[in-house]
C-alpha cells in the first residue's frame, strides 16, 4: 500500500509485505529423529540473514518487530514480514493531478556478490505485474501494475552483484482534484465573462470585478495547500491559475478604461465664456463662418 508522499522532498512512503525465502544447509534435521517435526521457528538473531537491503532507501519507516523465522527441515527458512521503507523517486508533478509516477525499489545484498548470494523471484515476472491483491489503498492512488526484473552490476571491475528491481507504477486519481481546484475556477471565469453583460454607466461593474478579483485570490490561498510544492518544477495546474489570475486583472483594466471613456465627457471641465466667445464668435467672424439662420432665406 502507498502512504501520502512528500514531493517536494522527493520522497515515498510504501507498506510492504516482505517475503524472503533461502537455504541453509546448516539448518537441516532428519523429522523421523525429532518426532516428525518439520517445521519450528527461531529467532531471526540467532540465525544467518541475507544482508538484503533497498538502494533508495532514505529512512526508517515505522515497521512492526518480527523477531522470529521459520525453519523447515530441509533447511528452508522463510522471513515474512511487513516493514515500511520511505524511499526516494523521482515524482514528475507536471501533469498534477493527472500524473502517473513511477518508482522503482532495488533489493540487493552490500556485502556478498553473486558467488555468495544469487536472487531469484518468488513469482514469476508476469504474475507480480497483473496482481493487485495486495494493494490496500484505495484512496488516492490507484496501482496501474509493477513490473520486476534481475540484474547483475559490478563496480569497477570488481565483483559482480544480483540485485531485484521493482517499478511500481501509479496513477493519481483526479476526481477530487477536479471538483475542488478546477471547476470553481473555471466557474469563476465565467462569471468574469458574464460580467461585460453589464452596462458602463450603471456604477456596479467597476465593484462587481474589484469583488470576482479578490474572491479569486482568497481562492488560491486555500488551494496553496492542496498543490503539492516541490523545488524541481512548476504542475501545469498551478500555471493555469496564474494566467486566470492575469486575465481577471487585464478584466478590471478594461472596464475602468471603458467607465472612463463613458464618463469622459462628464469629467471633463466646463469650457470658460471668454474661451467660448473667442472661438465661436471672433474666429468665426474670422474665418468668414456664418450662422446658419443667417443664410436662411427670407432673412
Amino acid at each position: 500500500s502507498l502512504l501520502p508522499q512528500d514531493e517536494k522532498n522527493q520522497v515515498v512512503t510504501t507498506y510492504i509485505w516482505y517475503r524472503q525465502h533461502w537455504t541453509d544447509e546448516f539448518l537441516r534435521w532428519d523429522p523421523a529423529r525429532f518426532d516428525n517435526v518439520t517445521q519450528i521457528s527461531l529467532p531471526a538473531e540467532s540465525i544467518w540473514v541475507p544482508d538484503i537491503l533497498i538502494n533508495e532507501f532514505v529512512d526508517v519507516g515505522r515497521s512492526p518487530e518480527i523477531p522470529y523465522v521459520y525453519v523447515q527441515h530441509h533447511g528452508e527458512v522463510r522471513n515474512l514480514k511487513p516493514i515500511q521503507v520511505m524511499t526516494a523517486c523521482s515524482l514528475d508533478i507536471y501533469s498534477f493531478p493527472f500524473d502517473v509516477q513511477n518508482c522503482s525499489l532495488t533489493f540487493t545484498s552490500w556485502l556478498h556478490d553473486i558467488h555468495d548470494i544469487n536472487l531469484s523471484l518468488w513469482r514469476p515476472p508476469e504474475l507480480v505485474k497483473a496482481d493487485k491483491s495486495v494493494f490496500m489503498n484505495q484512496g488516492e492512488w490507484e496501482l496501474l501494475h509493477v513490473l520486476s526484473s534481475i540484474q547483475e552490476f559490478s563496480v569497477k571491475g570488481s565483483d559482480s552483484y544480483a540485485e531485484i528491481k521493482f517499478y511500481i507504477v501509479i496513477r493519481r486519481r483526479p476526481l477530487f482534484y477536479t471538483v475542488s481546484l478546477l471547476l470553481p475556477s473555471i466557474f469563476l471565469m465565467l462569471i468574469d465573462i458574464v460580467g461585460f453583460y453589464l452596462p458602463p454607466n450603471s456604477g456596479e461593474r467597476v465593484s462587481f470585478k474589484i469583488t470576482l478579483l479578490l474572491g479569486y485570490s482568497v481562492f488560491l490561498i486555500i488551494v496553496s495547500d492542496t498543490l503539492p510544492a516541490t523545488t524541481i518544477g512548476t504542475p501545469l495546474i498551478g500555471v493555469y491559475f496564474v494566467v486566470c489570475m492575469a486575465l481577471l486583472v487585464l478584466s478590471l483594466t478594461e472596464t475602468t478604461l471603458i467607465v472612463r471613456l463613458v464618463h469622459q465627457q462628464d469629467l471633463q471641465p466646463h469650457v470658460p465664456a471668454w474661451v467660448r466667445r473667442w472661438l465661436l464668435e471672433r474666429a468665426a467672424t474670422l474665418l468668414c463662418i456664418r450662422h446658419r439662420s443667417e443664410l436662411r432665406p427670407g432673412r
